[in-house]
């Protein structure tokens, strides 16, 4: 019995030594990569729906309900499914289906509405008197959105980012069906593939997400007690 923990352990160092580290930078890459172009598309959808919403800086019943009905629409889509309809999409622009790069398009469109939601909660949570105090030294819409409501949302905002990242980790842990790569699909083809106790691969890859998601939220955290009580 102990020999046999101790081969499987030896053959899981040696997999780790070899194999982890590439993976961890794929799930890296997946991660922030999509991140930072779901933070700029839903960005852009916040400003729409902040300016057009009933309760807006100029509403537009209109445009603000097609823009809410495409956000709902594309957010009740389980992951995996919106993730196979927007692989050709990847195709199109990174001319390939398979692979880390072919899910970073998958990964942003799935993300683009659920940032443009938090924002935008976030910028309504802004009182309204400090917004009529802008508008009445003349402030534009514009003004009023990046220089007033941004700077008093900006803590909750930082927060949303970190709540993003934790949600595209999962993803990404996903994307492994379609050989996204990262490290659960390292999980899936190194290891469970040469352990002698595969039952450990569920236990470790949870470990690994685990404590990546810790990383991520005290990181946030600081940031956001920093820029409250100053830098």
């Amino acid at each position: 019995m102990n020999s046999w923990l101790a081969d499987g352990w030896d053959r899981f160092q040696f997999l780790t030594a070899i194999h982890i580290w590439p993976a961890l930078g794929e799930t890296l890459y997946m991660t922030f990569f999509s991140a930072g172009l779901a933070l700029l598309l839903g960005f852009m959808i916040t400003i729409v729906l902040i300016v057009t919403g009933p309760q807006g800086l100029n509403p537009n019943p209109k445009v603000y309900t097609v823009f809410d009905f495409a956000v709902n629409l594309l957010r009740s889509f389980p992951f995996i499914i919106l993730m196979i309809l927007v692989l050709p999409l990847s195709k199109l622009m990174f001319n390939v289906r398979i692979g880390t790069n072919a899910v970073i398009m998958p990964l942003t469109v799935g993300a683009a509405p659920f940032v443009a939601r938090i924002m935008e909660g976030s910028l309504l949570e802004v009182s309204k008197e400090v917004v009529e105090a802008a508008r009445s030294f003349g402030a534009s819409n514009m003004q009023i959105f990046f220089r007033v409501m941004c700077k008093e949302a900006l803590p909750g905002m930082v927060l949303n980012v970190a709540v993003l990242i934790i949600t595209l980790l999962g993803y990404s842990a996903m994307a492994g069906t379609v050989g996204g790569g990262g490290v659960m699909r390292w999980m899936q083809t190194e290891v469970a593939g040469n352990l002698s106790f595969k039952a450990i691969v569920p236990l470790l890859g949870k470990l690994l997400t685990f404590l990546f998601h810790i990383i991520v939220e005290v990181s946030f955290c600081f940031v956001k007690i920093q820029y409250t009580h100053g830098f």
